[in-house]
């Protein structure tokens, strides 16, 4: 996954589609990531027994795919696609519309 925690995304695809946020997590196994104030979801919590924990709707932020997302370039601030460049004994990401450098990646 070229997705990463901290990366600001875009969704491109649903009901949030045009909105930006921080990517919060990012899961491997599903191939999931989950995206700061994007698919918030009302969760019905049951006054619990234990003193100081109350019931009631809370928010959730709930993960999406992340084929759903695209990363923002730093340069433009426009949606665009990762890739990834070795220079000298570095690997880095970048950008493929402006082709700046994002991150270097640990080997």
């Amino acid at each position: 996954m070229k997705i990463k925690t901290g990366d600001k995304v875009m969704v491109i695809k649903g009901r949030d589609r045009g909105k930006t946020g921080t990517v919060l997590s990012a899961d491997k196994g599903t191939n999931k990531v989950k995206v700061e104030g994007i698919n918030i979801h009302k969760r019905h919590l049951k006054r619990a027994t234990k003193p100081g924990v109350a019931g009631g709707i809370t928010d959730m932020t709930l993960p999406i795919s992340a084929s759903n997302v695209m990363l923002i370039d730093p340069t433009t601030s426009r949606p665009t696609r990762i890739g990834s460049k070795v220079v000298g004994d570095k690997k880095m990401r970048i950008a493929k519309k402006s082709q700046s450098v994002i991150e270097d990646v640990k080997r």
